[in-house]
């Protein structure tokens, strides 16, 4: 029998009640994300069909979001890695759907340890974004992290399904 949706499932212990939706999206998202690249042939990573997005974009792309959102709300500024990572997520490497699988599983991981520490009295606080410091707040970018991986997660989707169709 299936599980309901991680929303349905109750409280994530140790994540503030105000960043509980941010948790269960990314969750929602990582179990999506699994159970849709089961046994998904490594050589349609780079795929892609009527030129969208490559499923390996979409995994690296979510996985550096959340990174980078993370630094953000913790008021840094990204970091020369960081920048090199995001200049790098649409080219085909060396890599396979597992390994892009587990760096995605580990920084979802990474992010909900974030969240469970983040200080709910500091959610309305003024965090710049990038080099021109667009006004944002920890709150924002935490929900931005949420609600930019499930739109990226339903791009994913579709364009799993369209290329197990074609091949």
């Amino acid at each position: 029998m299936a599980q309901p949706e991680v929303w349905m499932r109750g409280p994530l212990p140790g994540v503030p009640a105000l960043l509980q939706p941010v948790a269960h999206a990314l969750l929602q998202a990582q179990e999506e994300i699994h159970a849709l690249l089961q046994d998904f042939p490594d050589t349609l990573l780079w795929q892609q069909p009527a030129g969208v997005a490559s499923v390996g974009f979409h995994l690296r792309h979510i996985a550096g979001v959340l990174d980078r959102l993370s630094v953000y709300a913790d008021g840094q500024a990204l970091s020369d890695e960081q920048l090199a990572y995001l200049a790098g997520e649409k080219t085909p490497g060396d890599v396979t759907t597992a390994m892009l699988l587990t760096a995605l599983d580990e920084q979802i991981t990474k992010t909900i340890e974030k969240l469970k520490v983040t200080d709910e009295a500091t959610l309305t606080a003024f965090r710049g974004v990038g080099r021109k410091q667009l006004p944002s707040t920890v709150m924002g970018l935490l929900f931005h992290a949420a609600e930019h991986t499930m739109r990226h997660t339903g791009q994913l989707l579709v364009t799993v399904k369209v290329l197990k169709l074609n091949h």
